[in-house]
């Protein structure tokens, strides 16, 4: 099920829960002594960076799959680590990231030292609105040439997920899962909140990474008979044909979508039902040419249906997508006005192969 630990960082006291929840995500993915050090150094120091820069924030850690899935490997592990704030922001996040650059008198040696530990990264600083900051860590470092090497894929997923009110197990979970040259991204909101949810969620993400394959309305129906033993779900599926150049998508319940093209947005249409229990009879399937400008988002209606684009939504794509997704959730809301539902936001961005971003 979809755990998600969630830690409000507002003094230094909440340091040691940040190092304890790092420690205990690594060991839900199953990392090494070594992986599970990293994660804990790596948390450790986004939250003293909130705590020196921002005044506070949260940190999300989360268990997610890589971000551009090879063959049969969406099911490995990776700890994301998330550091959230409606801080000053950082107008130059190229300085910041050299070490020695500090504001506040210190060695300046922290988010090099989490560059240069993570298997994946991502910095957003906007002034005026805060700084998102992502680390993933996953069982072996890049730097281990061990194992089989993969072209990387044009595209990449990311994804935040924010439970309500700071409980366990959010009833939102995605999946992105590749074969031959079609990748599906799934998103699925289990009805209500809690473990009920989130195993009808769960059971939406083993559902898709069995069955791949199938075109997002046939997808859909298996999902209907899969979920019929849960809660139900509403549930957005959108695949992507690498060859073709072309996005279909199909979606059932209140699951948002959007695509961005250039400048313009474009709602992507659901239609009315609960995955599991009430299944329209017709499930068209919309159409869309994917180009190297695009960027597809899903979110649950944990987010306003109204949000509105920020900056780092308009970022070139070298951006990590989950970097933009927390954006968007952070845009949504603020420390006085939380989520108020459980929220995951994904984004599918082409992809740059630039760890820097």
């Amino acid at each position: 099920m979809p755990r998600v630990w969630e830690v409000p960082v507002h003094d230094s006291t909440r340091l040691r829960d940040v190092r304890v929840a790092a420690a205990d995500a690594a060991h839900h993915a199953g990392l090494a002594g070594d992986r599970v050090a990293a994660a804990e150094l790596v948390a450790t120091e986004l939250a003293t960076n909130l705590l020196k820069h921002a005044g506070g924030g949260r940190i999300l850690l989360d268990l997610v799959g890589p971000p551009c899935p090879a063959y049969g490997d969406e099911r490995t592990s990776m700890v994301q680590i998330m550091a959230v704030d409606h801080g000053p922001g950082i107008p130059d996040t190229a300085a910041a990231l050299r070490d020695g650059y500090s504001t506040t008198a210190s060695l300046g040696a922290g988010l090099g030292t989490c560059l240069r530990t993570a298997d994946d990264f991502g910095l957003h600083g906007a002034p005026g609105r805060g700084t998102i900051v992502m680390a993933r860590i996953a069982s072996r470092p890049k730097r281990d040439a061990a194992g089989p090497q993969t072209v990387p894929l044009p595209v990449r997923a990311g994804g935040v997920n924010v439970p309500f009110a700071g409980v366990e197990f959010s009833g939102d979970a995605w999946t992105c899962v590749r074969t031959g040259d079609r990748v599906t991204l799934m998103l699925a909101d289990g009805l209500g909140h809690g473990p009920q949810a989130a195993r009808a969620s769960s059971a939406a993400v083993e559902t898709v990474r069995s069955s791949p394959h199938l075109p997002p309305p046939d997808l859909l129906r298996r999902l209907h008979a899969a979920l019929r033993a849960t809660r139900g779900a509403a549930v957005a599926v959108a695949q992507l044909d690498l060859g073709a150049g072309q996005l279909y998508f199909a979606g059932v319940g209140n699951v948002g979508a959007r695509l961005r093209r250039g400048d313009s947005w474009q709602g992507l249409v659901s239609r009315p039902g609960i995955v599991g229990a009430h299944l329209p009879v017709h499930l068209p399937q919309q159409r869309q040419t994917w180009t190297d400008d695009c960027l597809l988002v899903l979110h649950t209606d944990g987010l306003p249906s109204r949000w509105s684009p920020g900056p780092a939504v308009h970022t070139p794509s070298s951006l990590d997508p989950a970097v933009t997704a927390a954006s968007i959730v952070r845009d949504a809301s603020s420390p006085a006005r939380p989520v108020r539902d459980d929220t995951a936001v994904v984004v599918l961005s082409p992809f740059p192969w630039d760890r820097s971003s």
